[in-house]
């Protein structure tokens, strides 16, 4: 078994507000390297990025914070690419969204057919000039294959970052997309599995997902927000999600079948915002799921 590298990402530049940024820390207090290790998964701690911290920046209404998302996103990228190519697995605990340009960035110096399963329960296809509230969170896809901001999609070469034939959604809930993002999402040929296919045949979503990724990418990065599960199960999404069908065991068991493919040369974690439990048990259950994902 290849060992992973956990690179923390205190950041909380790209989103709505702070909490994000406390994830790492708040993680390895609660446990989740030792509990790797006794379920036999070798994970080496490389320490946190140094990260950055929300701010209201209202001086940039359409992309906010964007010089200290660029920032963070590029040294994410220069982390990564430090591993990747090696057979150690980079797993990047974040923080918001954002970072996982910063990772597609640094395999794609490796490998430039990167794909992405980006499991989430938002699209994140919001283009910074579109959008009303100009949070980069919500737009890192659309970044990523080359629409938005032109510094934050070309942050690291020129754009795209991915095309859209190496990229599968898995468990975007409709409700938090306009039906403008899900007509490019057709007709962009993008790999879809919506929230309510999740939740009915999480083996089966994972699959074609893979699947849909094989034809076009030789090694693929799982992303997995923690927004995708419904906020009434697991209240832990710095930006909630309530009413989705999504619960974390199918989630969970969605993540077990992706990270078993030899493809899978990295996993990036999102949005856990640890002021949402301060008594720590959401913590220890998604702690629980990323174990038995991790350990296959």
């Amino acid at each position: 078994m290849r060992e992973w590298a956990m690179i923390g990402v205190p950041t909380s530049a790209g989103a709505h507000h702070a909490g994000q940024d406390l994830a790492p820390a708040a993680l390895r207090r609660a446990g989740l390297l030792d509990r790797l290790a006794a379920a036999g998964v070798s994970v080496k701690d490389c320490g946190d990025l140094p990260g950055a911290l929300f701010a209201v920046d209202s001086d940039h209404p359409q992309a906010r914070n964007l010089a200290a998302v660029v920032r963070v996103a590029r040294e994410v990228a220069d982390a990564v690419a430090g591993l990747a190519g090696s057979s150690t697995r980079p797993l990047v605990v974040g923080g918001d969204c954002t970072i996982t340009l910063g990772v597609v960035a640094g395999f794609r110096r490796h490998y430039q057919d990167v794909g992405l399963a980006y499991v989430d329960g938002d699209s994140d296809l919001y283009a910074a000039d579109t959008s009303d509230s100009g949070i980069l969170d919500s737009s890192g896809v659309a970044h990523m294959l080359g629409l938005g901001t032109p510094e934050l999609a070309g942050f690291d070469g020129e754009p795209p970052l991915l095309d859209p034939a190496r990229l599968a959604l898995i468990g975007c809930d409709p409700r938090e997309q306009t039906a403008e993002q899900g007509e490019f999402i057709a007709a962009a040929g993008i790999s879809r599995a919506d929230a309510a296919d999740l939740s009915a045949d999480p083996e089966g979503v994972a699959h074609r997902g893979l699947a849909a990724l094989a034809t076009s990418s030789s090694r693929v990065v799982v992303h997995f927000d923690v927004d995708v599960v419904d906020s009434g199960d697991l209240p832990l999404g710095n930006f909630p999600h309530y009413g989705s069908p999504v619960r974390l065991a199918e989630a969970v068991r969605c993540l077990r079948v992706l990270l078993a493919d030899p493809a899978v040369a990295g996993l990036v974690l999102t949005e856990v915002n640890p002021n949402y439990d301060p008594g720590g048990s959401q913590l220890d259950r998604y702690i629980a799921g990323l174990t038995t994902a991790l350990a296959g």
